[in-house]
């Protein structure tokens, strides 16, 4: 019983590792293609607490979003910001390594305003 705690703790703490490492290679090419001319709005990716409805059996247990802001200094449309969610969901093994990790919940907000979009992420794995 006490073996299972412990290995319990020590994958908790290596998906922790393995999701900070997502992030931080998200927000790496968000910022070399900022840079480079590439997309003209800087993106940054963090962990939020997601929408429990959209639970799933990866789950993390308190912060399953995985949350991208777009800073433009303006306020963003709807339209706007569904094009970005659109374009991170078509990335299918993004999308594998986020639910593996506990991630359900995508959303993406601006700097500016105080609205955003989510989407649940397992509806867009792709699975035949």
């Amino acid at each position: 019983m006490l073996i299972n705690f412990w290995n319990s703790i020590i994958e908790w703490f290596k998906d922790r590792s393995e999701r900070g490492k997502l992030i931080r290679s998200f927000n790496d090419a968000a910022k070399e293609s900022f840079l480079s001319g590439l997309v003209p709005t800087l993106l940054k990716a963090s962990v939020s607490k997601g929408d429990r409805t959209y639970h799933h059996q990866y789950s993390n247990w308190l912060y399953s979003g995985f949350r991208i802001q777009a800073f433009t200094g303006r306020q963003l449309s709807r339209d706007e910001l569904i094009q970005i969610g659109s374009v991170i969901l078509a990335d299918s093994l993004l999308n594998r390594k986020m639910v593996l990790l506990g991630f359900d919940t995508l959303e993406v907000c601006g700097d500016i305003g105080s609205y955003g979009c989510k989407w649940q992420i397992k509806d867009y794995l792709q699975i035949e």
